[in-house]
């Protein structure tokens, strides 16, 4: 059980690679053998209004069953740096396997945040990922790498979007797969306020037990 006040742990070599990893996902080596190459992207805010992004749909396709977790708030704080945090939600199918995971992700005292969405891969990567806070205008997030097990959609927050789903209850994300249908998925909000404005879930320091 996660104690709900800030926790201090040394990470191994290899948990601590993990972890920034996931904090600064933005950049590495796409696979070009199992997903297609996701569009650049830049550094400004995703627009509602991009031509470019809509993408006729050749309909829809149902959705598998998605258990999601709690949001939780994990920071990250290496020595003479500036604490990193992530605020995040992921969500499982009945295999136990992860079928979407959303990161908020924040450096302190920057003023800008990040958005970062996993997804599996297969996916149809042209149309980036849609997400509408109840029902709100959709912002919309390009894929910018994948793995041989995931892609990667990432952009900098909308400050209005992160208000949106601290007010927000319910979180729409929208893909499209290969067959050009969409999928989506509705994400819980009732608790992200509170959870992103809060104190850590939990403190990872730069310690490493070589």
């Amino acid at each position: 059980m996660i104690n709900p006040h800030c926790t201090r742990r040394s990470l191994s070599l290899s948990g601590l690679i993990l972890a920034f990893a996931t904090a600064f996902s933005l950049t590495g080596v796409v696979d070009r053998a199992t997903a297609q190459q996701a569009p650049q992207t830049s550094d400004k805010p995703s627009s509602t209004n991009s031509a470019a992004a809509e993408i006729e749909q050749r309909g829809q396709r149902k959705t598998r069953e998605i258990k999601y977790s709690d949001w939780r708030r994990f920071c990250f704080k290496p020595a003479g740096t500036k604490m990193v945090c992530r605020t995040t939600i992921s969500g499982t199918w009945e295999t136990g396997q992860t079928a979407v995971r959303i990161d908020l992700i924040e450096r302190e005292g920057d003023g800008t945040a990040r958005l970062q969405i996993f997804l599996p891969v297969g996916l149809y990567l042209q149309a980036g990922v849609k997400l509408t806070v109840d029902q709100g205008s959709p912002y919309r997030i390009p894929y910018v790498w994948c793995l041989t097990n995931a892609c990667i959609a990432a952009d900098l927050a909308d400050p209005k979007a992160i208000r949106e789903m601290e007010s927000g209850q319910t979180l729409l994300l929208e893909v499209v797969d290969s067959n050009v249908l969409a999928i989506t998925t509705s994400l819980p909000l009732n608790q992200f306020a509170a959870i992103h404005q809060g104190a850590p879930t939990q403190i990872f320091d730069q310690a490493i037990d070589e």
